[in-house]
């Protein structure tokens, strides 16, 4: 008997039964049975080089040889050196520090803290509001969902947790083309108790893949700033060339205050995160003054020495295999790829953002979204719908037939059901 707990999943789908993995290799898992699919979100948004790259393994196995495991509370170790050096790098500005997690909500919830304590540090602990936008999702820690909440699943927690204010989604009008004004005024209206601000750059994934524009990201940097709010980048699903550039914030050309970053960090091949803080930051955490400002936060497996050289592994890869590039370059593939979709009358909006390629269907067809996932997967395709939206989220090493074989074996079976 399965004893597993499982995370969003349904007891109507345990009950059915699901797919036992053994093993992976390249875009495709395989069940025990030998059976193979394709992984079209890519293991939830983290396996972006594919699954079984061999420089990352080999990373892997070298470094589970010499050390498994050493804290990063008052120690170090040659991995995470680097790796903090490498993100710092790969920054607008590299003058930066990264704390380490094992996860992308547990990075959050360091930036969050980052944020209130900063003020705290500089003599202003009334700013202690952290403002996300409606129906953002930044992780299922209690502290995540006052910044995200997403409804469909954290209504349970409505009354548990504080979000006092919210972004709306951005609404482009003509007098208002990235539909900022709105934020605008939440921002204006509450800044003297607003710590920061934090968003999902460009993409809410949860929510549904919503997608707005790289205008509105980089006047809300500017209004920040103008502000005295920190800004907080959740690059957890985004980063590493997923949106056609290295970071989304990127399209923007923006500096913010802290990045998230996870999932593909590693490659999605260990638990691994941080939070890279800018030092302007970093430097009011110091225990020189009268006042002890250490920041007294941590998770047990921060800077993972395994995890970290993964993650250094995987960098080298997107650098040495252009990876960003090319995922650039497919993304206006399947974007032409999946245009005739538009066609069909079950098809409310098609929607692109990078390597995202997104059909959603008109809310009439929500009882039969179900059969549809069941038939790709006999197909041989692990989709998973939000809602009646239908999204392709590959690893980025994905060959052109491959995607547009995923491309078409979505169209025809969205045509023979609706």
């Amino acid at each position: 008997m399965n004893k597993i707990f499982h995370p969003y999943t349904p007891f109507s789908a345990i009950e059915k039964g699901f797919l036992n993995i053994a093993r992976g290799e390249g875009i495709y898992l395989f069940d025990d049975a030998g059976n193979k699919y394709v992984d079209i979100v890519s293991s939830w948004w983290a396996v972006a080089l594919g699954h079984g790259h061999p420089k990352v393994v080999k990373a892997i196995q070298e470094q589970a040889a010499v050390l498994q495991h050493s804290i990063t509370g008052s120690l170090t170790h040659p991995s995470v050196l680097a790796l903090a050096e490498r993100l710092a790098e790969l920054m607008p500005t590299p003058d930066r520090h990264s704390v380490f997690a094992s996860d992308g909500c547990s990075a959050v919830e360091a930036a969050l803290k980052i944020a209130i304590q900063y003020w705290y540090n500089v003599g202003q602990p009334d700013k202690t509001w952290i403002i996300g936008m409606d129906q953002g999702y930044h992780g299922d820690s209690m502290g995540a969902l006052g910044a995200g909440f997403v409804d469909d699943f954290h209504k349970p927690f409505e009354r548990a947790v504080s979000h006092p204010a919210k972004l709306p989604f951005p609404i482009p009008t003509a007098e208002d083309p990235d539909g900022f004004l709105p934020s605008k005024a939440v921002i204006e209206r509450h800044k003297n108790t607003l710590a920061a601000v934090i968003v999902e750059p460009l993409c809410l994934g949860s929510a549904g893949m919503k997608i707005y524009s790289a205008g509105y990201l980089k006047q809300l940097a500017y209004c920040c700033a103008e502000n005295d709010v920190l800004l907080i980048i959740d690059e957890v699903a985004m980063g590493f060339g997923r949106t056609g550039k290295r970071f989304a914030f990127n399209h923007a050309d923006i500096d913010p205050d802290i990045v998230c970053v996870g999932k593909a960090l590693t490659a999605g091949y260990m638990p691994l995160s941080a939070a890279i803080v800018k030092d302007e930051l970093y430097d009011t955490f110091s225990d020189a003054g009268e006042t002890d400002h250490t920041f007294y936060h941590g998770n047990t497996f921060a800077g993972h020495p395994i995890g970290c050289a993964a993650a250094l592994a995987a960098l080298d890869i997107y650098e040495a295999e252009d990876t960003v590039e090319r995922g650039a370059e497919m993304a206006e593939k399947m974007k032409d790829w999946m245009q005739p979709f538009a066609e069909m009358d079950c098809v409310k909006e098609l929607r692109f953002l990078g390597m995202i390629g997104v059909v959603e269907l008109k809310p009439e067809t929500k009882p039969l979204i179900a059969k549809m996932k069941q038939s790709l997967f006999e197909q041989g395709y692990l989709f998973r719908p939000l809602g009646t939206m239908f999204y392709l989220m590959p690893p980025l090493i994905i060959s052109d037939d491959e995607l547009r074989g995923a491309v078409f074996a979505l169209q025809q079976t969205i045509e023979e059901f609706c």
